[in-house]
């Protein structure tokens, strides 16, 4: 008679996981005590999705419904969606972004990930840590900032993205409920482009 031996992680990873929404990075499933061996026999068996470097997924869960942006929140903490992803996300532009943008303080490297494609924007402090939200998407936590600092940032790269894209914007923002036009001339001052926002403001309002 063969007896096989009780292993408590063959059944506790699955409890890890479902209680994060059923997606962790490795080393955050490691920590929570899942042996990184029972990571690699569950890909290969099919219960877990190696959904990027690094990021792995239930099988039996929903698939993601913002797969960049989650992957890029679980990798790299610090990052803050900006410009084109966050104009996408707050629906102020028609533009469809081909890379992911994130911003990181100056003094954060910008990490090396081999998917999806990122553009990196290295901020000040006072700039960073301006307009943060917070978002539960897909069950994680994603840091976006919110409309008003999205389009005060337009302006300080409209260079980088086009004054058509900000323009747009700033037309498509109008249109929505609850302006903050107050709280968008502040960001304007954080980024140091009031001077150039104003005489758009007067014009569009």
């Amino acid at each position: 008679m063969v007896f096989l031996l009780y292993n408590p992680f063959m059944a506790d990873y699955k409890k890890i996981f479902t209680t994060h929404s059923g997606i962790l990075r490795a080393s955050k499933a490691i920590e929570l005590g899942v042996p990184k061996h029972i990571l690699y026999e569950k890909v290969k068996t099919g219960e877990l999705v190696r959904e990027a470097q690094g990021i792995y997924r239930l099988s039996n869960s929903e698939p993601l419904g913002n797969p960049d942006l989650v992957n890029i929140s679980l990798r790299v903490p610090r990052a803050v969606f900006c410009l084109i992803s966050a104009l996408y996300f707050h629906e102020l532009t028609t533009q469809i972004p081909h890379q992911v943008y994130f911003a990181l303080p100056r003094d954060v490297k910008t990490p090396k990930l081999g998917y999806p494609p990122i553009r990196v924007f290295h901020f000040s402090h006072e700039a960073y840590q301006a307009g943060i939200t917070q978002h539960e998407l897909d069950g994680v936590k994603v840091k976006i900032y919110d409309r008003e600092k999205t389009i005060a940032d337009c302006f300080k790269f409209r260079e980088k993205i086009g004054m058509d894209v900000t323009l747009e914007a700033v037309r498509d923002y109008l249109r929505q409920p609850k302006v903050d036009v107050s709280l968008l001339m502040e960001y304007a001052r954080i980024n140091r482009v009031e001077k150039v926002m104003r005489p758009y403001l007067e014009v569009l309002l």
